[in-house]
């Protein structure tokens, strides 16, 4: 899954956290896969954040330490 797509899944269990008439149990559920997609968002982000490119003085791409 893409960040973005990560992010529309969040929103989505946001949603199901948020109705009246939830049950203890699907909301523990829904809670749980939250938690998981947010941890995969937030490899996904550092492993972006690896990648990140900065332009060096030189004019030279290098990477971000």
């Amino acid at each position: 899954m893409t960040i973005e797509e990560t992010f529309a899944k969040i929103e989505e269990t946001i949603e199901k956290l948020e109705q009246d008439d939830i049950a203890l149990e699907d909301a523990f559920v829904a809670y749980s896969e939250g938690m998981k997609l947010l941890k995969d968002c937030n490899d996904q982000i550092d492993k972006v954040e690896k990648k990140v490119l900065k332009l060096a003085s030189d004019g030279n791409l290098t990477e971000m330490d």
